[in-house]
């Protein structure tokens, strides 16, 4: 999870949302993506953290099943990238902090417990819930305090 908060800092000194992801093998525990969100850089909305590294792993190991990996997230996903995870049939998910707005997993659909969804990693969340929740809120007061 440190790796995927120095990403999410990355982000946040970019502009962007700092959300940050990483998806590990379990079976090496190589990474094999990091990234974060770039939707202001990229000027798509699609570029979450989660899809750009979903889209990085499967290119490094030549597949769509991403089933050996585990997924570490700064933030409770929204629900295209938990669909995007069970698509990919990530193993583990691990997430910081819950995202009351747009949050998937624990709020808004819970999408894993929907009929839609056709696999379900296993979840932990709570994990450095404090410093994601921290980041988030001074990214959006600096916003705030900008406009």
């Amino acid at each position: 999870m440190q790796l995927a908060f120095r990403e999410a800092k990355k982000a946040f000194e970019e502009n962007e949302v700092p959300v940050g992801c990483v998806i590990i093998h379990n079976r090496t525990n190589n990474i094999v993506a990091s990234t974060r969100n770039l939707m202001q850089q990229t000027k798509n909305p699609n570029s979450h953290a989660e899809i750009l590294a979903i889209n990085l792993a499967c290119l490094e190991l030549g597949s769509k099943n991403l089933s050996g990996c585990d997924i570490y997230i700064t933030l409770e996903p929204c629900t295209m990238c938990a669909a995007a995870i069970a698509n990919a049939r990530l193993r583990r998910l691990y997430y910081a902090a819950a995202d009351r707005k747009q949050g998937a997993v624990e709020n808004g659909i819970r999408f894993f417990n929907s009929s839609s969804c056709f696999h379900r990693p296993e979840i932990y969340n709570g994990i450095l819930e404090e410093e994601s929740v921290n980041l988030m809120q001074t990214f959006f007061n600096r916003i705030r305090n900008r406009s």
